[in-house]
């Protein structure tokens, strides 16, 4: 299962402890510094299931830094810790839900949380008229963020439409992917991907009216058609209303970003084996303002499939 969505706790290390120490005898101070926090970053890389890595666990700390020793001696600095996310991550801070960072290409990295500074020991607070200082500073604390990590597919070709429109078919029939179909709605409960030709084809759950404010799989899902670059919109040649279920899908995505509405699209006309030529040709007129791209496909012809294939290429 894709994981598209994880809520996190991120830490920078916190800075090392100061010394307090003396020469023998109480000849002078000598404690050492201590050692500041280490620094957690991201990491993007191209692997979309890195989000499953949250499922046992959420909250991720940088080392800290080591605490100062006798003889004036500095503590280490804590290592940096860099946690690897998904190219097209969007990083959100919990509390304003604002958008902070969005990794847009492999190894991009970004500093999240800065360590602590690591504390003063007494060495440092040495003064003539103080020559036995007894007090060092406590490490500073690493910054610490609350953060929802949520992924936007980033893909060649997206497959939309209503339940049940044989999205999830055509994914298995075009790439080899092996998603689980059956013939009833949100029977694909999570975003399903697949490579053509070098091409990545992302099947999005099916979207209802009203999804743009959370219904059925909702706005969780609607996300991913965002860097979706071509719409592949499936369209059932067994619905009674091809122009309405077109028109659902199209309203949702529109209300829940207009600017997808610019995006290439290609319609569908899924199940075409069980259409007769003038039922397909009536479906086609009713689109035709639509798309550019009306096809009739269907996952038990192949000659449709061998044509898609083509177009898509």
């Amino acid at each position: 299962m894709l994981i598209d969505i994880a809520e996190v706790i991120f830490k920078g290390g916190d800075g090392g402890g100061g010394k307090v120490s003396f020469r023998k005898h109480m000849k002078g101070p000598d404690g050492g510094n201590g050692g500041n926090g280490g620094a957690l970053f991201v990491l993007a890389k191209n692997d979309l299931k890195l989000l499953n890595q949250f499922t046992r666990e959420n909250t991720f700390s940088a080392e800290k830094g080591i605490p100062g020793g006798s003889n004036q001696k500095s503590g280490r600095n804590g290592e940096d810790l860099e946690i690897v996310l998904p190219v097209g991550t969007s990083i959100i801070d919990k509390c304003s839900g604002k958008e902070i960072y969005d990794l847009t290409s492999e190894n991009q990295k970004v500093l999240i949380c800065k360590g602590g500074k690591g504390g003063l020991g007494n060495w440092e607070f040495r003064e003539d008229q103080d020559n036995v200082p007894k007090n060092a500073e406590p490490g500073k604390k690493g910054e610490v963020k609350e953060l929802i990590l949520s992924l936007k597919i980033i893909a060649d070709f997206g497959l939309i439409g209503l339940p049940n429109a044989g999205k999830s078919s055509l994914l298995n029939e075009l790439t080899g992917a092996h998603e689980k179909t059956a013939n009833y709605p949100f029977t694909t409960l999570s975003p399903a991907l697949g490579v053509f030709e070098h091409k990545v084809l992302a099947d999005i759950p099916g979207l209802i009216e009203g999804a743009s404010t959370g219904r059925g799989l909702g706005i969780g899902f609607l996300k991913h058609v965002e860097k979706v670059k071509v719409l592949l919109h499936c369209i059932s040649c067994e619905s009674e209303d091809i122009l309405k279920d077109y028109e659902t899908v199209r309203r949702e995505m529109e209300k829940f970003n207009p600017i997808m509405m610019e995006k290439k699209e290609i319609i569908l006309l899924t199940k075409s084996d069980l259409a007769d030529e003038k039922n397909l040709e009536n479906a086609k007129s009713l689109l035709k303002d639509k798309s550019d791209s009306i096809v009739p496909v269907s996952i038990n012809d192949w000659n449709s499939i061998e044509s898609l294939k083509n177009l898509l290429k």
